[in-house]
């Protein structure tokens, strides 16, 4: 585990601790306040990944693909943080319309899974240095 991932646990331990300290009555602030951390953190990985990927392309460097979809790692790391994700979407989920709302969740998940690791994308992918019309 990398030193992000790391403190993310913390973070969420910290979280399930204060529950139970605190009591259900203010799962849903810790939720929200957890997923908040978290989508700080991730949205700071993508940038930090967009600038590390934007300043390789202007040196003239390519990233080895291994399909037109991705590498494995990008494929990865969209896997790790949807399930990621999935913690606190199934609480949320499961308060709120019990099990269906955990199996509408779980669903989502899957679904959005499957679409990005079939590269069946809505939109068309474009390659590099290729502009849009």
């Amino acid at each position: 585990m990398t030193g992000h991932d790391q403190e993310l646990k913390k973070e969420l331990d910290a979280t399930l601790q204060t529950r139970k300290e605190l009591g259900p009555e203010y799962e849903t602030e810790l939720i929200e306040s957890f997923v908040e951390k978290l989508d700080t953190t991730v949205e700071r990985r993508v940038r930090r990944q967009l600038a590390e990927r934007q300043m390789a392309e202007a040196r003239g460097e390519h990233p080895q693909r291994n399909s037109e979809f991705g590498t494995f790692g990008e494929r990865f790391g969209f896997a790790t943080v949807t399930l990621v994700l999935a913690i606190p979407l199934s609480a949320i989920g499961v308060v709120q319309a019990h099990l269906p709302g955990l199996l509408v969740t779980w669903a989502g998940i899957v679904g959005v899974n499957l679409v990005q690791a079939r590269g069946h994308l809505p939109w068309p992918r474009r390659k590099s240095g290729e502009e849009w019309d």
